[in-house]
């Protein structure tokens, strides 16, 4: 009989169309974990799903609940029934609904399936209580989930389960699924719930369940009461327990006796609450397994229906292999799944070297250490070479032609009599090597899933070319990040020096006052104005937050200081002459004093470097201007040098390397440009071999309206 082979009731199982956990369910047992919440936490949650308050409020409102007649609101629903058969109905409504999402259940009468699985559940959480085993509902739970796995496999592979899904749930079951499709119902059970992203210990408890006693006496209490509300679910009406039974969760024959008595009416009021009709099934004969043949199927309908399942599996690759944190990940997840998917067990990874024509081996996982230094030459031309090339899948045999020397070691280094080669490529390029030792046997069933395996390659090739151009991204990112900071700490440098080179002129000419001992209190006072603008300037550029500008600031006032300052100081040479040109009556602006000051050093100290054979420097407030409909004051910074370059003219606010030694002016220029926009200014610049003209408008600060 033509029964499915491991790997393909494991693929069936990937692409069945099996429901999702709700996510009330799920957000319950993070609820029922918080030893904090309450009443109030519970009826929020359950507010949020309308399918789950109707039965509430259907439980709440029968007769059992209320005999006034009137109609409750949710919220005295939830406090007529009490927490723990909230809880319940909860955790039933919920696996009750996933259950009935299941493909190929609409026609199957599930009745004595829910019977087990709600005796189960019902037993479950009483052992939980005996045992002072704090999660109750998640022992509940697990009762209702322990046999979700022969929901799974009759979604997975109708043609082979259906005939046995009504059997009873015991050994022979189990042994006849591991014959007939090699995984039992607890297997994939337990690889459903870690699917859905639930807790370990209850995947195990579901994956545990047929364990012999003995193997579990040491396990989780979660595990060992799931197995004996199994054992006691089964357990036939008015047959006295084995003498014993509850050791295992440190119960007595009496404790379970009692247990088992209360749990039928439990179980049907559980039932009715969910709409499940019970009765009749006591009646019931249940058939032992039996080996049911797969219908027969064309050949036409059989490539479909692989082909179907291929582009399924493939997309799922895609998803799986996006999700991996780094190449290493991406590397070892692509040779786990070609063991699983190809019954590729010997495999090895090679990446395509920068742009020549070199494939490297990679260290992945426990793949041998010396293909990791490996790398062969495509410039030779072989089979490698032309699965490169063509993208196309290659088998490497010494029966096959003849090999070069590298496809011959690589032989010798698999200690296979054939090497397949899969290509790791997209539409455009290829990445890599998939390389795995095989049978010769095996060269047939490969080549018959060709399109499979190029499509496993194109997937992993995309993730490999996605995390690339994630890296460069990253590497683009930290690139921009280092310039920047490079940048930030040469303006440091540069506007730092500016009043420190004051500073150091000042320091001579107190040297000299003092010497001839002349009043030094305005030196004094000029010197702790550069030192503040020194850690004023440090603080902008480590990112401090701006003190408030001043209310008002008087450019006149800041010109005469700075071009005193720049007189008086030893900054000046002797050939080079400075003045100021200001109205009579204040010019006020909005800003920071020392924001104008940078502004003003920096274009002064540019003309003083442009005077090496001596000339003049001019700093001249315009006065008011009226310039777009705003109002400004226009000052000009003027000197008689040669003019400056058209090189740098062209790029004059950008930062540029100077060719002068020293400073860079460039570098000062777009200093200058940002401060000017930061106090919401314009700058222009005129230039010609007799001189040089920075213009600057800052705007004026608005005239006050004075109240009538």
């Amino acid at each position: 009989m033509n029964l499915p082979q491991p790997e393909d009731i494991r693929n069936r199982l990937l692409v069945a169309r099996l429901p999702a956990m709700p996510q009330i369910l799920l957000k319950l047992l993070e609820l029922c974990q918080d030893e904090e919440s309450g009443m109030a936490e519970l009826a929020k949650l359950i507010a949020n799903d309308a399918g789950i308050t109707a039965r509430v409020m259907q439980v709440a409102n029968s007769a059992a609940y209320q005999r006034s007649g009137r109609k409750v609101s949710l919220l005295q629903a939830l406090n007529t029934l009490g927490a723990d058969l909230i809880k319940t109905l909860v955790i039933s409504e919920s696996v009750f609904k996933t259950f009935n999402g299941f493909p190929h259940t609409a026609g199957t009468d599930l009745r004595s399936f829910w019977k087990h699985a709600l005796t189960a559940a019902v037993v479950a959480r009483d052992l939980a209580r005996s045992m002072n085993y704090a999660q109750v509902e998640e022992a509940y739970l697990a009762g209702l989930l322990h046999d979700v796995g022969r929901l799974a496999l009759l979604a997975a592979a109708p043609d082979v389960y259906h005939v046995n899904f009504q059997s009873p749930d015991n050994e022979t079951l189990c042994a006849h699924e591991q014959r007939a499709l090699h995984i039992s119902h607890a297997e994939a059970g337990a690889w459903l719930i870690e699917r859905w992203g639930m807790d370990s210990f209850l995947a195990d408890s579901v994956l545990y369940h047929h364990e012999a006693s003995e193997r579990l006496e040491t396990a989780h209490p979660l595990i060992r009461l799931v197995h004996l509300a199994h054992l006691l679910s089964d357990q036939p009406r008015d047959t006295p327990l084995a003498s014993g039974t509850g050791t295992i969760c440190q119960l007595s024959d009496g404790q379970l006796t009692v247990i088992c008595q209360s749990a039928e009416g439990q179980v049907m009021k559980a039932a009715e609450y969910l709409g499940i009709d019970l009765s009749g099934l006591d009646e019931m004969a249940f058939a032992e397994p039996v080996a049911s043949p797969l219908p027969a199927a064309s050949p036409v309908q059989q490539r479909l229906n692989e082909e179907i399942r291929n582009r399924a599996l493939t997309a799922e690759l895609g998803q799986v292999f996006a999700r991996q944190k780094d190449d290493t990940q991406l590397l070892d997840s692509v040779r786990q799944n070609a063991r699983v998917l190809f019954d590729l067990d010997d495999t090895a990874v090679f990446l395509m070297h920068g742009s020549s024509q070199t494939l490297v081996g990679v260290s992945v996982g426990e793949q041998r250490q010396r293909l990791a230094d490996f790398s062969v030459s495509l410039a030779g031309g072989g089979g490698l070479a032309e699965s490169v090339l063509q993208r196309s899948l290659v088998f490497l045999a010494r029966d096959r032609g003849a090999l070069n020397l590298a496809e011959d070691q690589l032989l010798r280094i698999f200690g296979s009599p054939c090497l397949v080669c899969l290509p790791l490529a997209t539409n455009t390029r290829c990445l890599g090597m998939l390389l795995a030792g095989i049978e010769p046997w095996r060269v047939a069933d490969l080549k018959r899933q060709e399109r499979f395996l190029l499509g496993f390659g194109a997937q992993a090739a995309a993730a490999l070319a996605a995390s690339a151009r994630e890296r460069g991204e990253m590497d683009r990112r930290v690139a921009g990040v280092r310039e920047e900071h490079l940048q930030n700490s040469r303006k440091v440098v540069h506007e730092a020096n500016n009043p420190l080179s004051i500073i150091k002129n000042y320091l001579g000419v107190l040297d000299d006052k003092l010497a001839r001992q002349q009043p030094v209190a305005g030196e004094l006072s000029i010197l702790s104005e550069e030192v503040d603008r020194v850690g004023n300037i440090i603080k902008a550029f480590a990112g401090a937050p701006e003190p408030a500008p001043d209310s008002v600031v008087d450019i006149n006032r800041v010109i005469n200081d700075i071009v005193r300052l720049f007189r008086e100081s030893r900054f000046l040479p002797a050939s080079v002459q400075i003045a100021a040109r200001v109205p009579e009556h204040a010019c006020d602006i909005i800003g920071s004093a020392d924001t104008v000051k940078q502004i003003l050093v920096n274009l002064i100290k540019n003309a003083v470097e442009a005077l090496a054979k001596g000339g003049q420097i001019e700093v001249i407030n315009q006065g008011a201007s009226r310039r777009d409909g705003a109002e400004y004051y226009e000052l000009q910074i003027r000197d008689s040098g040669p003019g400056l370059p058209d090189e740098v003219m062209t790029k004059l606010f950008s930062p540029v390397r100077s060719s002068k030694p020293g400073d860079n002016r460039g570098l000062g220029l777009s200093i200058v440009h940002g401060l000017v926009k930061k106090l919401s200014g314009k700058i222009s610049c005129k230039s010609s071999p007799l001189g040089t003209s920075f213009e600057i408008l800052l705007p004026a600060r608005p005239a006050r309206v004075l109240p009538r």
